[in-house]
C-alpha cells in the first residue's frame, strides 16, 4: 500500500497529529499491563516493566504499544469501570524507583512481598492492598520533607485531584461502600472541610501516590520515544457509578440510567455495564471542562489514545436503573432518542476532543453503528477499528473482505480485549451461532429448540454455547424444512445462517490456504492470518500480544480461557490472565525474527 493513499488525512481536523506521526503504515501490539511481568515484578507488572516491552516491540519491527486503561479501579479491578477518569492505578507503581524515598530501609519488606506474591497464571489482586501498605509506611517517613515538585503537581491538577483524594479516604472510612451510602455523600461543605482537616495526612498520601505514578508513567513515554515507540492510551468513555468523578460532579451524569449495548449476534440479551451515561447538556454548560481536563492529563503519558465505545458519543444504549439485572440490555433505548441529532452531537464533541489535545484520537467503533459515525470519523481524521472476523461482505456473499478493501483510516486487528483470541475463535466460534440468540429466535416462532438441535448442529463440535452447523444443512431451504418455516417468517434465522455457515472455509480461502478444515490450527495458519491482517490498507495494524505470539508454542492452556474479558459478566476469569513467559523470555523468542519479517514484508517496519 503506497503512502500517497494517506495524504487525505492531511485534509482533516486531525492534520497536525498526522503530520507529527507521518503518513506511514505502522504495526503495534496491545499489552494488558497486568498480563505481563519481568523478573523484578512483585505480584503484578509495574509501569517500569514497560521499558522491556518497548525493547521487544522495537525488536519485532513495531512502533506502537497500546495499553488497556491504567486508571485507578479501586478494589474491583475492572479497567473500564474505574474510580476516576484521571487518577492512575497505584498498584502499578514501581516500589524501587520512587522519588524522594530512601529505598534501602524498605528492601526487606519489598523482597518479602515479592516472595509472598509469586507470579502465577492469574493475578492475585490482594497485592494492591499490600503494596499500598508499604507505600503508606514510606510516605509517613518523608511526609514532612516532600519536594517542591510534588506541590507543583498538586497545583497543576486542582480540577480533579483534591476530590479524588477525598473520595478515596472517605471510601476507606466507610469500608469501601458505595458513595451513596455515605453520610458525606451530599458533599456538605462544612463537613468535608472538617473531614479534610482530620485526615490531612491520608488525603495527602493519595495525592503523593498519584504524583509518583505520574512521574513513572511519564518517564516511560520519554523512554519509548527514544526507542521510536508511540504509546497509545485507552481512555474509557465512561466511569464507574461508584467513582470520584460521579460523586464530585454528579450533575454531569444521568444517574437514573445505566449504559450498555443492545442485543447482537454475540450477546443475545445485549449488555448492561452499570456506568451512568453523560449528561452532555450539563457538561456543555461548563464548556466541556471535564472532557478537556481529562485529555490534558492523559497527554502527559500517551502519544495517541483510543476512545472506547466512540458511538456512545453519538448516542448511547441506556437502560432504566430499575430494570431487573437479568434482562441485561434487552429493554433499553438510544439516548438521545431523536436520531436526527446523533450526527450533530457526535461531530460537536469529537471535534472538541480533537482540538483539545496533542494526542491523535483513535476510535473503537464496534457494535451497532449509526451511519453518521463513519462519516464523522472520516471527516475528522479519526481512525476507527477493523476487526478481521467482522470484516465481511455482509448482506451479499458473506465472504471476508480482501486486505485492500479495509478502511485506510483505521486500525486493523485480529481480536480485541473483549473477544476471543485467534486460536479460540477458530476452535470454538468460527462457523457457529450463539445458542441463546438462536433459542430466542425459535421461541418467537414457538419451536422447541431441543427437538431440532440434533438435526441442525454438530454438537460434538459445539462448545461454550456456540453451535456449529452440520454440513448437511447446506442451504437455507434445508434449514427451513427442518424448522417448518416459510422464508418470509424467518429473516433473522436465515441471516444467522448466512453469517456463519462455511465461515471456516471462507476464512481459509481469504488467507490463501486450501484443503480440509483442521480443527486445531497450525503454525502456517497463524502466520498467514498475521500476514493477512498486516497487509491490509489500514494505516495501523495493532494486534493482541497473544495473537502475535500465536505460533510461538509458549501457550499450553485452553485458548478460550486465555481471554482478557468476557463482556457483560462479572467473572473470576476477567482482567487477570498472565502470560506464561516473562518479558525477558519474550526478548529471547525465536519467532521474533519471523514477526519482524512479517512487518517488513507488509511495509509496516
Amino acid at each position: 500500500m503506497k503512502e500517497f493513499l494517506y495524504f487525505e488525512f492531511l485534509n482533516t481536523l486531525s492534520k497536525d497529529k498526522w503530520q507529527k506521526f507521518g503518513l506511514l503504515k505502522r504495526s503495534g501490539v496491545v499489552i494488558p499491563l497486568f498480563s505481563i511481568y519481568s523478573k523484578n515484578s512483585i505480584g503484578i507488572a509495574d509501569f517500569m516493566d514497560l521499558k522491556i516491552a518497548c525493547e521487544w516491540t522495537k525488536e519485532v519491527g513495531m512502533s506502537i504499544i497500546q495499553l488497556l486503561p491504567l486508571n485507578d479501579t479501586g478494589f474491583n479491578f475492572r479497567p473500564y469501570d474505574c474510580e476516576s477518569g484521571f487518577a492512575l492505578e497505584p498498584m502499578y507503581i514501581n516500589l524501587k524507583e520512587l522519588k524522594g524515598v530512601e529505598i534501602l530501609r524498605f528492601l526487606p519488606y519489598i523482597e518479602q512481598l515479592k516472595e509472598k506474591f509469586m507470579i502465577s497464571r492469574r493475578v492475585d489482586y490482594r497485592i494492591k492492598k499490600e503494596k499500598l501498605s508499604i507505600l503508606w509506611n514510606m510516605f509517613k517517613e518523608i511526609k514532612n520533607t516532600l519536594p517542591p515538585e510534588f506541590y507543583v503537581y498538586q497545583k497543576n491538577n486542582t480540577f480533579w485531584l483534591k476530590d479524588y483524594c477525598l473520595f478515596k479516604v472517605i471510601k476507606e472510612r466507610y469500608n469501601q461502600k458505595f458513595w451513596q451510602e455515605w453520610a458525606l455523600s451530599l458533599r456538605d461543605r462544612t463537613e468535608l472541610e472538617n473531614f479534610e482537616r482530620e485526615n490531612k495526612d491520608r488525603i495527602e498520601f493519595y495525592a503523593w501516590l498519584q504524583w509518583q505514578a505520574y512521574e513513572q508513567l511519564k518517564s516511560i513515554k520519554s523512554y519509548a520515544k527514544d526507542k521510536g515507540i508511540f504509546l497509545m492510551g485507552d481512555l474509557p468513555l465512561l466511569v464507574s457509578r461508584d467513582s470520584a468523578d460521579v460523586w464530585a460532579k454528579r450533575m454531569y451524569f444521568k444517574l437514573e440510567l445505566s449504559s450498555g449495548a443492545p442485543p447482537d449476534m454475540y450477546y443475545a440479551k445485549g449488555q448492561r455495564w452499570g456506568m451512568p451515561p453523560y449528561n452532555w447538556d450539563n457538561i456543555a454548560k461548563n464548556n466541556y471542562d471535564y472532557i478537556i481536563e481529562k485529555l490534558k492529563y492523559a497527554q502527559n503519558f500517551y502519544d495517541l489514545f483510543r476512545i472506547d465505545h466512540v458511538v456512545g458519543i453519538f448516542r448511547i444504549w441506556s437502560i432504566p436503573i430499575e430494570e431487573p439485572e437479568e434482562n441485561a440490555g434487552l429493554n433499553g433505548f438510544f439516548d438521545p432518542q431523536d436520531e436526527n441529532v446523533w450526527e450533530y452531537q457526535g461531530r460537536k464533541i469529537l471535534s472538541l476532543i480533537v482540538e483539545s489535545t496533542s494526542m491523535l484520537a483513535c476510535a473503537e467503533d464496534l457494535g451497532t453503528i449509526p451511519k453518521c459515525s463513519y462519516k464523522v470519523l472520516k471527516e475528522l481524521g479519526i481512525p476507527g477499528i477493523e476487526v478481521l472476523r467482522c470484516n465481511k461482505d455482509w448482506q451479499n456473499t458473506y465472504c471476508f473482505k480482501r486486505p485492500s478493501e479495509y478502511r485506510s483510516l483505521a486500525i486493523a486487528t485480529i481480536s480485541t480485549h473483549d473477544s476471543s483470541n485467534l486460536e479460540a475463535w477458530w476452535r470454538y466460534e468460527a462457523g457457529t451461532v450463539d445458542e441463546e440468540l438462536f433459542k430466542r429466535y425459535l421461541k418467537e416462532k414457538n419451536i422447541d429448540f431441543d427437538a431440532v438441535k440434533d438435526k441442525l448442529f454438530d454438537l460434538s463440535l459445539s462448545f461454550y454455547k456456540r453451535l456449529r452447523w452440520k454440513k448437511e444443512i447446506s442451504s437455507p431451504k434445508k434449514l427451513l424444512e427442518i424448522l417448518k418455516l416459510d422464508e418470509k417468517e424467518a429473516p433473522h434465522i436465515i441471516a444467522l445462517y448466512h453469517e456463519s455457515y462455511l465461515e471456516k472455509e471462507k476464512f481459509l480461502k481469504a488467507i490463501g490456504l486450501e484443503g480440509s478444515i483442521k480443527e486445531e490450527p497450525d503454525d502456517l495458519f497463524f502466520k498467514r492470518t498475521l500476514e493477512y491482517i498486516t497487509d491490509t490498507a489500514s494505516i495501523f495494524c495493532i494486534n493482541l500480544l497473544f495473537d502475535w505470539l500465536s505460533f510461538s508454542k509458549i501457550f499450553q492452556d485452553n485458548p478460550w480461557m486465555r481471554r482478557i474479558n468476557f463482556p457483560g459478566t462479572v467473572s473470576e476469569l476477567n482482567w487477570n490472565y498472565i502470560m506464561p513467559i516473562s518479558l525477558e523470555g519474550l526478548l529471547d523468542l525465536e519467532i521474533n525474527r519471523e514477526i519482524r519479517e512479517i512487518n517488513i514484508r507488509t511495509n509496516r517496519l
